[in-house]
């Protein structure tokens, strides 16, 4: 394996020095569907030192189009994306130093994640939590790469803090889809060029090319052959909360984060309970099936069947209720169930 990476090296704005910048780094890797497997992959390759993955969901049928790291298999076993992709990333590079967290993120989890971070890679499906992102990279001075795709579209944005605005100061400049992969489909070809900016971007910073750094907002349209170049540095705000003179860091008040919300279009609503706990999967399992639930499981999660809705349990006491976008109908099944 001494020659992994000689055809990465050979390329003069890497080289050696490069290369051992990029085995010295850590990325923070928020979402592992589309965007975060395949970002995850490239990296993976390319060598990086460590390898945090959080994501909140699990594998299904319908992320096998676009989703790069997951096979049928884990769609039977229903296994987290984060276990997923760690473990397949592990197999394709193991000195690679890969973290897996299966949670929802969260202010205070990102606090202790972002310890030694050197980049943060969106690969959210939401922006309360591009938000938080966008907070927790200028609290703590850590550049981040925001991406997005659906339909045949994406966009791709490189946010340092100190130098460029951040997405708070963008939010009436940048164009918000109000589309989602579930409303608007997506095809495979968007996920890869989304993936190829971004990653590319990382690349940039993982070896302190500061000048070759994109800061201008990129986004194209493959179908139509749209690709448009948007520069962004007037958009700086000097009154901006998240990076201006009197910051205050609002997306990272765990008052302004939701404790329930209705999933991308999916006709699923997640329960996130006020504070983590840790609930013993088998214990559950078993009383559930007492009171005549199907019930299917893994070390993981269970999955539970109901009359018309199916809910996902997380050993965090997090929940997955599909069949409703009707969040008091979901908080009621989850209260039946786990009180």
């Amino acid at each position: 394996m001494d020659d992994r990476y000689s055809r990465q090296t050979l390329f003069p704005f890497i080289g050696k020095e490069g290369q051992e910048k990029i085995r010295s780094k850590h990325v923070l890797m928020i979402g592992a569907g589309a965007l975060g497997s395949g970002n995850a992959e490239i990296l993976t390759r390319a060598g990086i030192g460590k390898l945090t993955i959080i994501d909140r969901d699990y594998v299904e049928a319908s992320n096998l189009q676009r989703q790069q790291l997951y096979t049928e298999q884990d769609v039977e076993e229903k296994l987290p994306k984060a276990a997923a992709a760690a473990k397949r990333l592990q197999a394709i590079n193991s000195d690679v130093n890969i973290q897996a967290v299966i949670a929802d993120a969260n202010p205070e989890m990102m606090e202790d994640l972002i310890q030694g971070v050197d980049l943060i890679i969106d690969a959210t499906d939401n922006f309360e939590t591009r938000m938080m992102i966008n907070d927790i990279s200028q609290k703590h001075h850590i550049p981040w790469i925001y991406g997005g795709c659906v339909g045949s579209f994406g966009m791709s944005l490189t946010i340092i803090p100190g130098k460029t605005p951040c997405l708070n100061c963008l939010l009436k400049t940048i164009p918000v889809q109000g589309m989602t992969c579930d409303t608007g489909g997506i095809i495979g070809p968007a996920v890869q060029m989304a993936i190829s900016h971004q990653a590319a971007e990382a690349l940039k910073i993982l070896v302190e090319d500061w000048d070759a750094v994109r800061t201008s907002f990129v986004s194209f349209d493959l179908w139509r052959n749209q690709y448009t170049s948007m520069k962004v540095s007037k958009a700086k705000d000097t009154g901006c909360l998240s990076c201006g003179e009197m910051r205050t860091y609002p997306y990272l008040d765990s008052e302004n984060m939701m404790k329930s919300t209705v999933l991308c279009g999916r006709d699923t609503v997640q329960i996130r309970p006020p504070r983590q706990q840790q609930i013993q999967l088998g214990d559950l399992s078993r009383q559930l099936r007492t009171l005549g639930y199907q019930v299917k499981g893994n070390p993981y999660l269970l999955s539970v069947e109901m009359d018309e809705q199916r809910l996902v349990i997380f050993n965090d006491g997090r929940a997955l209720i599909h069949g409703t976008n009707d969040l008091t109908q979901a908080k009621a099944i989850y209260q039946r169930l786990l009180g």
